[in-house]
């Protein structure tokens, strides 16, 4: 209840929104949370795991209805960084923002990850890139559709390939330079606006949001992080030698918001196995097939593609915005979502923090 109490006080009764990160800097800042800054610098065996703290918090919120829905629609709201390049987009049709390429092609804005060096991995410093990238091209009056794909990479092992995501940076995170807030901005944020859309500060994110149909294009591989986000797609084209896997078991993380979406798409035990035995998912699988909507040869993924922002926007895309609500509110309406994350902001902070994940990287990646 004392997190309850903070909350109300933090936001003037609900009245204000506070993202998850500026909400735990000033609960910081009253005292009740410990500052994170002594184990900022540390690798990760070395950490006291302060932040635990922090889930226990944010556990708390989300799984209260009334404090946990403001939230989330908080973490919904546009940043005010999209907001100011806006503009600059919608004027050029082309937005280089580091890591992540932000294009206009035809109706489509064509969002490409590039984090050559670690296989479109995701970590710091691809995060606020990405959640930039989705508000803008959702905003944007001149595109229909939003289209996700990896860029080519350098890592020595695919040079030259493109790949659509390796996940998480591991290198990172045995090094100590993720944070664990980084999971929940991530999952509450950009993944969270793909799929449910942009949220408006006075109306519910249930019935009023600037949403877009969303196509994935899978070259190479989606690994844990990026398998995650082909669970919010409308349409996912995958090459024929493509695979998907979820190996935050072994890890020893929780694979975001994959617990409660996977299921819908391959059954629980599928689900398990992908989740808990580490299965591997081949695209042209008939498991595959279930989260891929087409699979073709990989020279032919450009023309696939094209094809099908045609196919989706030849008619216009007026009942878009209006289907995606109406199959949310049968598969995962913002309450069943939030009590899921008020599940996973404490549980991810113990295994986070745990001599497991430690361990299971040393072992698993030889980062010893």
């Amino acid at each position: 209840m004392q997190s309850l109490r903070l909350y109300d006080e933090l936001t003037a009764a609900r009245t204000r929104f506070l993202r998850v990160d500026e909400l735990c800097r000033l609960a910081t800042e009253k005292g009740a949370l410990p500052s994170p800054d002594p184990d900022a610098r540390l690798p990760l065996r070395e950490k006291k795991g302060l932040e635990k703290t922090q889930g226990e918090f944010l556990s708390e919120i989300l799984s209260n209805p009334v404090a946990g829905t403001h939230l989330c629609h908080a973490m919904l709201l546009p940043l005010a960084e999209s907001l100011a390049r806006v503009s600059e987009y919608q004027e050029t049709g082309e937005l280089d923002l580091g890591a992540v390429h932000l294009k206009r092609h035809g109706k489509a804005s064509v969002l490409t990850a590039r984090n050559p060096r670690y296989l479109n991995a995701e970590d710091e410093t691809t995060l606020p890139a990405t959640e930039i990238a989705v508000d803008i091209a959702l905003l944007d009056p001149k595109t229909e559709v939003c289209v996700l794909r990896g860029d080519v990479v350098t890592h020595t092992k695919h040079a030259g390939r493109r790949l659509f995501g390796a996940g998480i940076n591991l290198t990172h995170l045995y090094e100590g330079k993720i944070r664990y807030l980084w999971y929940l901005i991530r999952d509450l944020g950009f993944v969270n606006k793909i799929y449910r859309g942009l949220a408006r500060e006075h109306e519910s994110p249930e019935v009023a949001s600037t949403e877009k149909l969303w196509i994935a294009a899978l070259d190479g591989f989606a690994i844990g992080g990026h398998c995650q986000v082909l669970l919010t797609m409308d349409y996912t084209i995958a090459a024929d030698d493509a695979y998907l896997t979820l190996p935050a078991r072994k890890e020893g993380i929780i694979p975001g918001a994959a617990n409660l979406r996977l299921p819908r798409f391959v059954g629980d035990r599928i689900a398990r196995q992908a989740i808990l035995a580490e299965r591997r998912i081949d695209c042209h699988s008939p498991e595959g097939r279930l989260i891929c909507d087409e699979v073709v040869a990989p020279d032919r993924m450009e023309a696939k593609l094209n094809e099908i922002v045609e196919r989706l926007t030849s008619s216009g895309v007026v009942s878009a915005a209006g289907n995606r609500r109406a199959f949310r509110a049968g598969e995962e309406p913002l309450d069943t979502f939030r009590r899921y994350m008020g599940v996973y902001a404490r549980e991810q902070a113990y295994c986070h923090f745990s001599p497991a994940l430690v361990s299971n990287l040393e072992k698993n990646w030889k980062r010893k």
